[in-house]
């Protein structure tokens, strides 16, 4: 006789040969706890861009101004995190945060700017 038992709650089964749980509850738990770990790096990350973006589109609402450096590390935001980068010609690093971006100029300034993803979106590159 096969002893074969369920990988969450170590029970009996009974039924297929390939079985590996004894019912959906053992069989979530599992996955669940084999995947936390990285889920919840990715969740942290997310959640840091996410408030990123917001406090970027809260100090920028007409799509291009300047602010203080120290307001946004005041309000949280995290200049580490961002999701692309942009260089310009004359060799200025834009660091965006989906569609809202940022420069760092001289005094403590940034320049903000927002651009228009609708074209990049809609079709994706080869």
């Amino acid at each position: 006789m096969n002893n074969r038992k369920c990988l969450e709650c170590n029970e009996p089964l009974r039924g297929r040969a390939d079985q590996k749980f004894c019912n959906d509850q053992c069989r979530s738990a599992y996955n669940n706890r084999q995947f936390v770990e990285s889920n919840n790096v990715i969740r942290t990350i997310n959640r840091i861009l996410k408030k990123n973006y917001f406090i970027l589109t809260a100090l920028n609402p007409e799509g291009k101004t300047t602010a203080l450096k120290s307001d946004l590390q005041k309000k949280g935001y995290r200049f580490d995190y961002f999701t692309c980068t942009y260089t310009t010609r004359s060799n200025r690093i834009y660091y965006f945060c989906y569609d809202q971006g940022c420069s760092e100029l001289e005094n403590n300034k940034v320049i903000l700017v927002r651009r228009d993803l609708n074209g990049d979106l809609a079709a994706p590159k080869n």
